[in-house]
């Protein structure tokens, strides 16, 4: 739960913050989750990127709440769900999260729709939770080789310094604002959309005690991501595939998830990159609207 001294920096109209406490038979393994949740209707999920938190979906949420209940959610260890010391990042822990969500809220008919990362994670939820979830729209999935390392030479370094033995915790713990800045606008193909209020909320988050070890084990964790592409073929709900012109993917990535999932819908967003929800939340919405 946000302390009074660490609330969210940005309010969504229209939403309401809610927390998930940990099952007591994990015996301290688990922390506390922190969810958005607006709208009427029936659910929708939305799971945020490396490096972001429920508030990725701002732009997003208002636009579709007339048409589902909607739950941002934010997964373990950021934003403000709890850190766990020593806690895993890896994929199949944060699906963990994910299905906590939606079995501690008993969801059913969930439309799960998940950007990079949560994108990854809507793909394998699906396939442990088929009963609860109607469809999936999986935005940039985050599940090849180099991910954010491909945004810039500066998230190169950067990337490189946070995973190096002995000095990874300590760069994982600066983060100057201009940095952040720039590698975030290397994921969008109008860097406008990043928004400064935006970039300090998130460098609000990453100053929580604790973080930087949250940090480094997500990018620690990221070869997982790669893993998990082998459990998108267990999908039984139907399926959208969007990627931004401009994303980190090759088309090489793409066209092995097409190749992998020949039954999903596909579409590519012109002009735009890796954060979708920040630039084009309007594509979103639309393509979900018309599906409620």
């Amino acid at each position: 739960m946000p302390s009074q001294e660490s609330r969210p920096t940005i309010h969504i109209p229209g939403t309401t913050s809610h927390t998930i406490a940990p099952r007591a038979e994990r015996d301290g393994r688990e922390g506390t989750l922190r969810y958005l949740k607006a709208g009427n209707g029936a659910p929708l999920v939305l799971l945020h990127t490396v490096r972001t938190q429920a508030e990725h979906f701002r732009h997003l949420i208002p636009l579709i709440a007339e048409q589902y209940t909607v739950y941002a959610l934010d997964l373990p260890g950021m934003g403000y769900s709890e850190i766990v010391p020593g806690a895993s990042y890896d994929e199949p822990a944060m699906r963990t999260g994910v299905e906590r969500l939606l079995t501690e809220l008993d969801l059913h008919d969930v439309t799960l729709v998940g950007e990079s990362m949560g994108a990854v994670l809507a793909l394998t939820t699906a396939a442990d939770l088929p009963e609860r979830v109607r469809r999936v729209v999986a935005v940039n999935a985050y599940d090849f080789r180099d991910g954010i390392a491909r945004s810039s030479l500066l998230a190169r370094v950067v990337v490189s310094g946070v995973l190096a033995p002995g000095v990874g915790p300590v760069i994982a713990g600066v983060e100057p604002k201009p940095a952040l800045t720039k590698i975030l606008q290397g994921g969008l193909g109008d860097k406008s959309a990043l928004r400064e209020d935006y970039v300090d909320e998130l460098l609000q988050v990453g100053r929580r005690p604790g973080y930087p070890a949250v940090a480094r084990g997500v990018y620690q964790a990221l070869p997982s991501l790669i893993a998990a592409r082998s459990r998108y073929p267990e999908v039984k709900a139907p399926l959208h595939l969007v990627y931004g012109e401009k994303d980190w993917s090759r088309p090489s990535d793409r066209e092995a998830n097409k190749k992998l999932l020949p039954a999903a819908d596909f579409t590519q967003v012109p002009k735009a990159g890796h954060f979708i929800a920040l630039e084009r939340p309007d594509v979103l919405a639309d393509l979900l609207n018309a599906a409620a």
